[in-house]
């Protein structure tokens, strides 16, 4: 680990403690060592207690803490059926909330992106309060010259270096997390934090943004279940999206929209269909469905339509994963729990020698106390710790371009128990996978496949006979045979030694760490005691750290 990294770490720590989250600091293992340090924080000796309740404390850590952390605490606020309501409510302030940066900040950037026109040839007017302010970008309100009304998005700055010092930290953690944890390797907490970087940087590119609300439009076009805000791209630079201003009933507002009279059941029902759609026709999601993001127009109550802002985080599955999934999903629906368990191996999700009978009924166990119940008695969280402890059982390791998807269906599923917590999701969503199967896997389907590769076919055939005797060729001349350099050994070597003395080091360190803890909590050990801790507790825990850090550093 970097010593900028720790430094992080020590940072997180003191924030946690400025804002008297001592739990959090307890609960959190890696944070433990470094509880040490949390004692010098002044925050601690000032503010023994602090007066605002224990949600917005750890709302304003969160935002404190920067765009990763913000992130985190969005994803949770959906979940209101596992969070206590005062931290819920506290933490979905984070969906459009956060503390904005100063109106002369913003009008700097908007200056500096259109340098070479006058901002009153452009705009007739801009509000210089945002409308909403988020952990990557706030937005402004705007009016054009020719009176259209717009909003500007701009990308907050100074943001792009907080977010790679974050990614780096994270890589190192994921780094130890294979290396020392025994379910590191199944769940590949690497390849998960390059699919949370790639997201992140997703969304400071506006003009990313931009095509992307510009594609959901078009798979959209001519349907009445979505309305996408118009772009217009001449405004639009990479860090400034300018968008069509629209307006509407929150999604979050479900007493209002009940007092408009708005058909909930429908509403719910066509928020499911949207979702399906988006993931199984089009292959292409928008995987931010928090409720600050999501809109209702109400013009017509009992015919409402969604409408969506924010596409700076967009999901795609490839063929195989979007076939494996809606054969799932079928299989689910129609207690087929065996066809489950076969898909699993047939997609390499679960190792071939996977036997198919314990699979199946260890499915079978966690799914079917599910089924033909109403989405308020059913929790996805549960069902996926559950699905997760089933998982670790069969050795199945984590899919990571998954990720983004099992994120947006949590927050479906949040929003859903909100607006018609009676909803049958199996009901909704069935019938729209058994179309597309139809679609996809039919003799019609086939069809289509077979014109987009007749003229590959016919270009390749008349090659395959020089390229079947090239192949039998080198087969018979032992070409194929796999050689390993000496050079390469050595390496090995070389990695095999520095492996067991890192792993001497980092033990001994741990054993400091153990006796500091240990002798902290010895009962009646009178010593000469430092801000609060015994002078050994000092001495061992910050050798203990040492060892640790030296060892697992890249010059060790």
């Amino acid at each position: 680990m970097k010593a900028n990294q720790l430094s992080r770490l020590i940072q997180i720590n003191h924030v946690l403690a400025k804002h008297r989250l001592d739990e959090v600091i307890k609960a959190i293992h890696l944070l433990r060592p470094l509880q040490y340090f949390s004692f010098l924080s002044p925050h601690r000796w000032r503010n023994k207690q602090s007066t605002l309740p224990r949600g917005e404390r750890l709302r304003l850590a969160l935002q404190d803490l920067g765009p990763i952390f913000v992130k985190f605490g969005q994803v949770l606020s959906t979940r209101r059926d596992l969070l206590p309501p005062d931290i819920a409510n506290s933490l979905a302030k984070l969906q459009d909330q956060v503390a904005p940066f100063p109106a002369e900040q913003a009008k700097q950037l908007i200056d500096k992106a259109y340098e070479a026109e006058s901002l009153n040839e452009l705009f007739a007017h801009i509000e210089p309060e945002p409308l909403a302010s988020a952990s990557i970008a706030q937005v402004h309100a705007a009016t054009l010259k020719n009176g259209e009304q717009v909003v500007i998005k701009l990308v907050r700055p100074g943001i792009e270096p907080i977010i790679k010092r974050d990614i780096a930290l994270l890589y190192t953690l994921a780094s130890f997390a294979e290396r020392y944890w025994s379910e590191g390797k199944r769940l590949r907490p690497r390849e998960i934090v390059a699919e949370l970087e790639k997201n992140l940087f997703d969304e400071l590119d506006m003009l990313r943004e931009a095509s992307s609300a510009s594609q959901l439009q078009r798979n959209f076009e001519g349907t009445t279940l979505l309305y996408v805000p118009k772009i217009y791209w001449k405004l639009t630079k990479p860090n400034i999206l300018v968008q069509e201003r629209i307006y509407g009933t929150p999604i979050s507002d479900t007493e209002g929209l009940i007092a408009k009279g708005v058909d909930m059941a429908k509403l719910a029902e066509m928020g499911v269909e949207i979702f399906f759609t988006q993931v199984f026709k089009h292959s292409f999601f928008h995987a931010d469905m928090h409720p600050g993001n999501i809109m209702v127009d109400i013009h017509d109550p009992k015919n409402p339509k969604y409408v969506a802002v924010d596409f700076g985080i967009m999901g795609t599955l490839s063929p195989d994963d979007q076939r494996y999934l809606a054969e799932n999903f079928l299989a689910f629906f129609n207690h087929d729990y065996r066809r489950v368990a076969e898909l699993h191996v047939q997609s390499g999700w679960v190792p071939a020698d996977t036997r198919l009978d314990e699979f199946e009924a260890a499915i079978r166990s966690v799914c079917e106390p599910i089924f033909a119940r109403p989405l308020k008695e059913i929790s996805f969280g549960q069902l996926l710790l559950r699905l997760f402890q089933t998982a670790r059982r069969f050795n199945m390791e984590v899919q990571p371009q998954l990720v983004l998807l099992q994120k947006t269906l949590l927050n479906i599923e949040g929003l859903g128990r909100d607006l018609y917590p009676d909803l049958d999701l199996w009901k909704t969503a069935k019938p729209i996978l058994e179309t597309w199967m139809k679609e996809k896997m039919g003799w019609q389907a086939a069809l289509r496949t077979l014109q987009q590769e007749a003229p590959h076919w016919a270009e390749t055939l008349p090659e395959m006979p020089r390229l079947l005797y090239d192949l039998s060729k080198r087969a018979q001349e032992g070409q194929f045979n796999v050689n390993l350099a000496s050079a390469d050994i050595q390496q090995l070597r070389k990695e095999i030694k520095q492996a067991s003395y890192r792993s001497a080091a980092v033990t001994a360190g741990a054993a400091f760490l153990v006796g500091a803890a240990v002798i902290t909590g010895l009962d009646g050990y009178a010593t000469t005691m430092f801000a609060g801790l015994p002078i050994l507790s000092w001495v061992f825990g910050l050798w203990g750290l040492g060892l640790i850090y030296f060892s697992i550093s890249k010059k060790s």
